[in-house]
């Protein structure tokens, strides 16, 4: 399956934001969105986002207890929400945001800037997620592409640690055709770059179910990367091995990704100065 728009088209688009013409031409080669993609709003390549596939688990009728003594509420969005009345969810008492910038190594958020910029100006405290698609390159070339596309990191006291949301894979083999060792060392090479070039290390988001079946549920990530878990349920449930517990979760997509962070606002203020 290809592009439903021209390539020519797409170009355009993509051009317009500053991407090369040849990286949008080898991006239209590659194969679309499934079935279940597509049902799930993701029509064409880049606008996969956080939870796309809505297999964490059930969402709760209302929001549910996260059984801590303390949280934040946040949201995370991206081009599905275009752009968005952050003095809305302001008043609603939404503290934080993380915004979709990039996926793979092709595709720029057209929704990024006001998205990122109109959250840190109501005074959330914000950052940026990277979709990942490891299939596509190197982790570290997405790492790249990610922090000279909105990914980077400053102390500001505003400004949280990139996001890899590293998940079920919208264009095919749920691995990505990576075997389980192979996919372990392509988070490392994205983690490794993005400390290497930002200094903080960057957080993880998954799902359980995922994150054992293609890594093998590997805990090589738990003492340095923070967790960003999915689940949309009662409870955040098992952990992926490593963590004991989770920064972030992600409990519902509706009508919006909700999100609690583990702490009240002066423990995530301290997460954005690192």
């Amino acid at each position: 399956m290809r592009f439903t728009r021209p390539l020519t088209a797409a170009i355009s688009i993509v051009a317009a934001l500053g991407l090369a013409t040849s990286t949008v031409a080898e991006a239209a080669t590659r194969s679309g969105p499934t079935p279940n993609a597509r049902a799930h709003g993701v029509d064409q390549r880049g606008e996969a986002y956080m939870g796309w596939s809505d297999t964490a688990g059930a969402a709760p009728a209302s929001a549910p207890s996260p059984g801590l003594a303390a949280v934040v509420n946040g949201i995370d969005v991206s081009s599905h929400q275009g752009d968005v009345d952050w003095a809305t969810y302001w008043g609603q008492g939404v503290r934080f945001a993380y915004t979709k910038a990039t996926e793979g190594d092709y595709y720029v958020s057209p929704n990024f800037t006001q998205q990122y910029n109109g959250s840190y100006d109501v005074g959330m405290i914000r950052g940026a997620y990277h979709f990942a698609t490891p299939n596509d390159s190197s982790g570290a070339t997405q790492a790249d592409y990610f922090i000279s596309h909105g990914g980077g990191w400053s102390r500001d006291g505003k400004t949280l640690p990139g996001v890899l949301d590293i998940e079920y894979n919208p264009y095919g083999a749920t691995c990505y055709g990576l075997s389980q060792s192979a996919m372990v060392s392509w988070i490392k090479a994205f983690t490794d770059r993005y400390r290497s070039r930002t200094g903080r290390d960057a957080i993880i988001y998954s799902t359980t179910d995922w994150w054992t079946t293609c890594t093998g549920n590997s805990a090589a990530f738990g003492g340095t990367n923070p967790l960003w878990i999915a689940k949309y349920a009662g409870s955040a449930g098992t952990l992926p091995n490593g963590w004991g517990y989770y920064t972030f979760w992600q409990y519902t997509s509706t009508p919006v990704d909700k999100d609690y962070f583990n702490g009240d606002l002066s423990r995530l203020t301290a997460l954005a100065n690192g």
